[in-house]
């Protein structure tokens, strides 16, 4: 590097130590990976989940190297199971059912009233650009990243979908290793491309948004690309899971696309340390809910929904630290607000974890973070007669998940339509169409298994379970249950309990103005948050967004 680029590099680096050392904002780099559908599925994970787990199997040695050099968060969680209003409430700081239209997946637009983290760091010069998803495909583009001025994907898409592109190039006579070295140099290219665009000295902040682990993938993917033998995952499998060799295969394709995700990581780490900036860049990694296609998964409000994974390297700060605070993704807004010295908008939700990086220390640090609100209302819009959503709000402890569904008479998953058509069943439709019936749950093997199954008395429970009407109040005791499959909401032995939890929900709910809960309830279930997107409407916000990147 020539003196006259490294000069102020070294000054930038000197001030913002200096700086950071009294109090004022540190202005580091921020590297954030967000994946898709990404639950809390990391090796590090193994060695504090205190039972047998998938992340027994799941090899991710990037990952792994972020916990021992960073943070390790135990109680990571959404606002919200489903990616738009998940990451509608990440980007803002909010709760997700105060973004407007963003509080809804199909149909969604992004309220620009309402300010975003990217957009404030930019607005406080910082350089910013992303690869791939940041928030909706839909209407508009990555609204609240500034459209696609800021994209730098021109050296390739194809970590979007690690298994078919790989699974191509090996069909055309590539050996694995290449076929993925082929794909891991395209986050390369992305990055050293964004790197490049930044002046001397100025902090940036990039956004690798990867949707490889949403559906759908390669059938026997996870053995063939990453090795990953279903057969390793007899007796690890949660309780809610079928433990069969169908759903065995599903999750470790599933775990494999987790594993490119990693892979990923470690090529944008290179190229940190290859440019000088890994010590002066803040690196987070996360994903934005749990396993799609699966019972208990995305769409819902068990921790397989709503539980993320959360690491977190600080420059300067100690690592291979466990932290037990509740934390939720909208706390990185003002985290990174407060990294880059932007001043908090008003009506955030989220809170600066900035203390808890700076800590020494693992175990709860923050006496009052021991909590955590999730919920949701529509995901696909016409999973029910009517393009009704399903309203849900949970209250999750240490030691309790307290759920209140607030209309018990729709169907969770959505209505069964043609999915239990014999015809449609035999067709094998089921493993990637999701709208074919059920449609808050994503199509895949597992879906179709549990479906082809669901009158056999051995395997009926799993169908229930995923598929069928649930009570208006739903209780756990993590304790002994953690998986959350035996709802003790009716058990008197839990009255107080859930009189306590039903109570403080409401309360929070109420004190944030969640349209649910206060005025007539029903904001979400009127236009615009009901109804069919409207094709027009879509195409009108994408040429604005188009236009406006120009």
């Amino acid at each position: 590097m020539r003196l006259n680029r490294l000069l102020p590099l070294l000054a930038c680096l000197l001030v913002s130590r200096l700086v950071a050392a009294d109090g004022a904002a540190p202005r580091w780099n921020i590297l954030f990976l967000f994946a898709d559908d990404w639950g809390r599925y990391a090796r590090a994970y193994a060695a504090i989940d205190g039972k047998p787990s998938l992340n027994d199997v799941i090899q991710t040695p990037n990952c792994d190297r972020i916990a021992r050099e960073g943070v390790t968060f135990r109680h990571a969680f959404v606002n919200a199971p489903s990616c738009t209003p998940c990451r509608s409430s990440l980007l803002s700081g909010r709760y997700f059912f105060n973004t407007g239209r963003g509080a809804i997946l199909q149909g969604a637009v992004w309220d620009e009233k309402i300010p975003s983290f990217p957009l404030l760091l930019r607005d406080a010069g910082y350089h910013i650009g992303k690869s791939y998803k940041v928030w909706s495909p839909g209407t508009p583009v990555d609204a609240p990243f500034g459209g696609q001025a800021h994209a730098y994907e021109k050296s390739g898409r194809a970590p979007n979908n690690f298994s078919e592109e790989a699974t191509a190039r090996v069909e055309k006579g590539m050996t694995v290793a290449a076929a993925r070295d082929e794909i891991l140099a395209q986050v390369r290219g992305n990055f050293d491309a964004f790197l490049a665009d930044r002046k001397p000295g100025q902090p940036w902040h990039f956004f690798f948004g990867p949707t490889t682990t949403h559906r759908t993938w390669i059938k026997g993917s996870g053995k063939k690309l990453w090795g990953i033998e279903p057969e390793a995952l007899k007796g690890k499998m949660p309780a809610f899971l079928p433990d069969v060799p169908e759903v065995r295969e599903d999750v470790a394709d599933y775990l494999g696309e987790s594993q490119a995700v990693d892979a990923y990581l470690g090529v944008l780490r290179e190229r940190l340390e290859a440019a000088g900036e890994l010590e002066r860049t803040l690196i987070v990694v996360s994903g934005d809910h749990g396993m799609p296609g699966v019972p208990s998964g995305k769409c819902n409000l068990y921790d397989h929904g709503t539980a993320v994974a959360l690491f977190m390297r600080v420059p300067g700060g100690k690592g291979g630290r466990v932290v037990d605070d509740f934390v939720r993704l909208p706390d990185l807004a003002p985290t990174f607000m407060e990294v880059g010295g932007v001043t908090p908008p008003a009506g955030l939700y989220g809170r600066s974890l900035l203390a808890l990086l700076k800590s020494d220390r693992s175990g709860q640090i923050e006496a009052d973070r021991t909590w955590v609100i999730t919920g949701r209302e529509r995901h696909v819009e016409d999973a029910r007669e009517g393009f009704l959503p399903y309203p849900m709000r949970a209250f999750r402890t240490k030691d309790f998940v307290y759920i209140r569904n607030f209309k018990p008479d729709r169907m969770p998953m959505g209505d069964a339509k043609a999915a239990v058509d014999p015809k449609v069943i035999a067709s094998g439709a089921l493993e990637s169409n999701t709208r074919l019936g059920y449609a808050d749950m994503d199509g895949s093997p597992t879906k179709s298994w549990l479906i082809t199954h669901r009158d056999d008395p051995k395997w009926k429970w799993y169908f229930d379970h995923a598929f069928g009407l649930r009570p208006g109040e739903e209780l756990y005791d993590l304790r002994s249950d953690p998986d959350q499959i035996k709802n003790v909401a009716a058990d008197p032995a839990y009255a107080r309990t859930k009189t306590e939890l039903a109570a403080q929900l409401m309360k929070k709910l109420t004190d944030a103005n969640d349209p649910r809960v206060t005025g007539d309830g029903m904001t979400f279930e009127r236009p615009p948050f009901s109804g069919p997107l409207n094709p027009e409407e879509g195409r009108g916000q994408r040429k604005k967004a188009a236009k406006k990147a120009e």
